[in-house]
């Protein structure tokens, strides 16, 4: 178990190609970038209105965004889910939703978690044991994780959650590449069960990077709650 020492300092995960440009100014061109977890192929481009830069998106549109990522996701209904401009903002209000105690990550994995979880005010640390999440009161799962591929069963995962549920924590899986995962392993249809929340990324799968958007699925009043944070 590795202690964070509650740093909450950035950290740079790549993915800037001016920042490696003035680093290795004398560097062959073009760059290949293999720092980000983006889809070089991107869902085509259809044309877009050009009310789309012009006004602001009506809330309704954002319900039928919210819809289409119930359906896609496997969540109960619309309700169970908040969207949100990129999963990245949702970290720290998600680990939020627990009282400040103890944070475990199940490593080596995306450093943004444990960052996220200092940030809301929690002791974090990194194990490397499925079984040692069960001391924590906020457990953080990446499934499939970043950067092995190493994917955590469905069952062993709820009867952790029911654990964590129990004493009042919370489990956090980050489902940022179960598009091309084991769909079957995936959470997004328990979320309704309290206690889980499942972080969904557009980009990872869809490309579009510009687009900043994510998602959560949860419990109605834990969306409720985010959704409140965000405004």
């Amino acid at each position: 178990m590795k202690l964070l020492d509650g740093a909450i300092a950035a950290v740079d995960h790549g993915g800037s190609l001016g920042r490696a440009s003035a680093l290795f100014p004398h560097a062959p061109r073009p760059f290949v970038d293999l720092s980000t977890g983006i889809n070089p192929h991107s869902y085509p481009i259809f044309e877009l209105p050009a009310t789309t830069l012009s006004r602001l998106p009506e809330a309704a549109r954002l319900g039928e965004l919210r819809a289409v990522a119930a359906g896609a996701y496997g969540a109960p209904s619309t309700a169970h889910v908040a969207a949100a401009p990129g999963t990245q903002i949702l970290l720290p209000r998600v680990a939020s939703l627990v009282k400040p105690g103890k944070a475990l990550v199940l490593g080596p994995t995306y450093a943004e978690h444990s960052r996220a979880a200092a940030i809301a005010g929690h002791a974090a640390a990194d194990v490397d044991d499925v079984e040692a999440l069960a001391e924590a009161d906020l457990a953080v799962v990446v499934n499939p994780n970043n950067p092995d591929g190493r994917v955590v069963e469905r069952e062993r995962l709820l009867q952790l959650a029911a654990h964590l549920r129990a004493k009042g924590g919370l489990l956090v899986v980050d489902e940022a590449f179960m598009d091309v995962g084991p769909g079957g392993e995936s959470l997004a249809g328990d979320v309704g069960q309290g206690g889980i929340v499942v972080l969904r990324s557009f980009g990872k799968f869809f490309g579009l990077a510009g687009v900043r958007l994510g998602f959560a699925l949860a419990d109605t009043l834990t969306v409720q709650r985010l959704e409140t944070q965000l405004g």
